[in-house]
């Protein structure tokens, strides 16, 4: 069955699923259900604390066993130890089947592989993953399927009893003998746990996992001890150093700092860049540099931010110190920075589902004036790609991209023409993770393009000199640079699905053939 952004979509995953296809952006809107709700365990009498001496302990008292889904966040990003350490004994255990449902798995999670090919592991769902769990499941090594949703995604899957989850991690900085989580105060302090929040509101069994106990009470609790069932101390849950790794650096690229450039100057340009505006970046290079453009902008023009939002960087946080912005509304911290930042007042923590359930009476990401995001690949008809790469590998992740971009007013996507010899710019992207309809401009080092249903855009841009190209333009100047590629070699099976913000088909991602796939 062909769905709204024109993937076919096997009958075989629509029945296994008991999915629909994606049918557009608002096909939900105005749907009601009831939220699901974890099992509890009530504590009435006065005892002295949930302490559990190991990893292997708390596994027994949760009642582990074959079949399970265990949960993880990823605050730690390529600094996490937690899931290693959890599946470790999970597989040492002998447990099989289970399913894996984090808010994002990166390469410090290499080790797990061996998990998933000797049936440990046997699904995964997540934003996305990268490294060796990515070549993995693209080789066919799961035995289930990968599903890959959005941030908003995920909690709308738990809260909607569609993923329920048996046993719940959260990597605590600091935690207290009653299950108090707190994102700072110890020497692994990540910032926030947002991403975990729903874990603690859903999982039957949440267990706290902390490398620094604190006196009781560990307050203002970000995760309350009303939700934490165990707390197990060990040596260390992870390396804050390696939170800003890859994309989340700053960049010196000329090339980025270029389109970075043009993006502040197209933002300035249109209505919505007023005082009170509001705007989210993302990690890559060019959309943290254009956030240190418009800054300056905003100095001399004597504009204010009225909120910024995110996974949040130094520049975002440099606004607030700066007295450029009234608030931050946090739900990740991308470097230590910002893990600072927190304690500043007027950083306020929010919830990955206030920041992007669409399953709920309104998230923050439907306030957005302005949303910067990148993207591996965008075609003609605006579809995004953040998760497959060009050899058909996974090696990305969905994060927040369709939540934001569905919700801001301008949604704006920078990606350089080229990325390597590979046109970023193309026909038809790999796997359509965000939708055309909600990508309104996409910004190359080679020209501006603006989607064709945003006249007002085009209306406003008219006497603003900057290189404005059809998105059809930049295709042909990036195939007559490196030439029109082969598209990648897929077998039939389906090792993944990549789910809409509320929760239909927008794609399937197949097992790549050997040595089929042309070069990144």
């Amino acid at each position: 069955m062909r769905n709204a952004v024109g993937r076919e979509i096997p009958e075989e995953i629509l029945r296994i699923t008991g999915k629909e296809v994606f049918q557009g952006n608002d096909y939900r809107e105005g749907y009601t259900y009831k939220k699901d709700g974890p099992m509890t365990t009530c504590v009435v009498k006065n005892t002295d604390n949930k302490l559990v001496d190991s990893i292997h302990d708390v596994l027994v008292k949760c009642g582990i066993k074959d079949g399970m889904t265990l949960s993880f966040h990823h605050h730690f990003r390529e600094g996490d130890y937690v899931v290693n350490m959890v599946m470790e004994e999970v597989h040492r255990m002998g447990i099989k089947d289970i399913t894996i449902c984090a808010s994002s798995l990166g390469k410090a999670h290499d080790p797990i592989v061996p998990y998933i090919e000797d049936g440990t592991i046997t699904n995964i769902q997540s934003s996305g993953v990268r490294g060796k769990i990515g070549q993995a499941i693209s080789e066919g090594k799961l035995k289930g399927l990968a599903i890959m949703r959005s941030h908003g995604g995920r909690v709308r899957a738990i809260e909607s009893g569609e993923t329920r989850i048996d046993i719940a991690f959260i990597g605590a900085p600091t935690c207290d003998d009653y299950g108090n989580c707190r994102g700072i105060g110890g020497k692994s302090d990540c910032g926030v746990l947002s991403y975990a929040m729903v874990d603690g509101d859903y999982g039957d069994k949440v267990v706290a996992i902390t490398d620094c106990l604190v006196p009781f009470p560990n307050f203002p609790a970000h995760i309350s001890m009303t939700k934490v069932d165990y707390v197990v101390v060990v040596d260390a849950i992870g390396d804050p150093k390696k939170i800003a790794t890859g994309a989340a650096k700053p960049t010196t690229d000329m090339r980025k700092l270029m389109m970075a450039d043009y993006c502040t100057k197209f933002v300035v340009n249109t209505p919505y860049f007023k005082d009170g505006f509001s705007y989210q970046t993302g990690v890559g290079g060019a959309s943290i540099a254009s956030t240190i453009s418009l800054a300056k902008i905003m100095k001399e023009r004597n504009i204010r931010m009225r909120f910024g939002v995110g996974g949040l960087t130094k520049p975002m946080c440099d606004l607030l110190i700066n007295g450029q912005v009234d608030c931050l509304l946090d739900t990740q911290d991308f470097d230590l920075d910002a893990v600072e930042s927190v304690k500043n007042l007027k950083h306020f923590r929010i919830s990955a589902g206030e920041y992007a359930d669409p399953f709920n009476k309104g998230a923050v990401v439907n306030k957005l004036d302005f949303v910067i995001l990148a993207a591996l690949e965008v075609d003609v008809n605006f579809n995004c790609n953040v998760v497959v790469g060009s050899d058909g590998v996974i090696t990305g992740a969905q994060g927040g991209h369709p939540d934001t971009a569905a919700g801001a007013k301008c949604t704006i996507v920078i990606a350089p023409l080229l990325q390597g010899r590979i046109p970023a710019i193309c026909t038809e992207v790999t796997t359509v993770t965000t939708p055309g309809e909600s990508i309104d401009v996409v910004i190359t080092d080679y020209g501006i393009a603006i989607n064709p249903k945003r006249q007002d855009l085009i209306d406003c841009m008219k006497d603003v000199d900057l290189p404005f190209k059809t998105i059809e333009e930049l295709r042909d100047i990036a195939y007559s640079i490196v030439g029109e590629p082969e598209k990648v070699q897929f077998d039939d099976q389906v090792v993944g699905i990549i789910e809409a913000r509320d929760g239909t088909i927008m794609d399937v991602v197949r097992k790549i053939k050997p040595f089929a796939f042309r070069e990144r």
